[in-house]
């Protein structure tokens, strides 16, 4: 399941799942928002159910909106209802470093059996103890790890290595995507999912060369038309 879309955008997923080229969907409040999606949870539910129904069997990644510990748990639970292939976003701490996430984190998978994706990690080690803490993906934003002046791709490669010595249930998403060439580099490096807007992916997929050919071979088959019709 090497590609997760990253929007909320229903064509464009109805799209990419007619190429087949597509594994799954993450979304966050932000992604719905530059949607269009309004009617606060209301509207978050409609959109999620129906992006849920449409992948199907492959997972919808869903982030709560709060961190106060009651109300992840609350949100969590009825995101999770919204289709046996929901997986609920949890960020990895709160705003100002709290740890009462990875608590939380542990329980919706250990006592709820609901698959948590702990996102807006920046680090292996971030990710190491996330999936010691039980959760389903451990995502790095791999687009900001760069952005501070490494490369992720030594992240990755650690963390893959950790879950597999250690034999972690976790898969690594790294998302915050920002080049075409991201992809298929950070799957290279240990990934087992990356996530990407449908530009990126259109990105990979067309090729000015493959253009120029695909033309060549039309205008050679015209002519070679023309001279058996002549």
């Amino acid at each position: 399941m090497p590609i997760f879309l990253d929007t909320g955008n229903l064509k464009e997923i109805e799209r990419f799942l007619r190429m087949g080229v597509i594994r799954g969907v993450t979304t966050n409040p932000t992604i719905l928002f530059k949607e269009g999606v309004t009617g606060g949870l209301r509207g978050i539910e409609e959109r999620s159910r129906h992006i849920a129904k449409l992948v199907a069997p492959h997972p919808l990644s869903v982030e709560v909106m709060t961190t106060e510990r009651e109300a992840v748990l609350r949100q969590a639970k009825e995101f999770a209802s919204w289709g046996d292939n929901v997986v609920v976003k949890v960020t990895v701490h709160g705003p100002d470093g709290e740890l009462e996430n990875m608590e939380i984190i542990h329980e919706l998978e250990t006592r709820h059996d609901i698959r948590v994706n702990v996102t807006a990690m920046m680090n292996a080690q971030q990710c190491f103890l996330a999936a010691l803490a039980g959760a389903s993906y451990v995502s790095l934003f791999g687009g900001r790890v760069n952005n501070m002046g490494y490369n992720v791709c030594g992240e990755i490669t650690k963390l893959r290595k950790l879950l597999d010595q250690f034999s972690l249930k976790a898969r690594i998403i790294v998302g915050s995507t920002r080049e075409v060439l991201n992809i298929v580099e950070w799957l290279e490096a240990g990934a087992h999912i990356v996530t990407a807007v449908p530009s990126l992916v259109e990105g990979m997929l067309v090729h000015p060369y493959t253009k120029e050919t695909v033309k060549m071979f039309l205008q050679d088959g015209a002519r070679l038309e023309a001279k058996l019709k002549a």
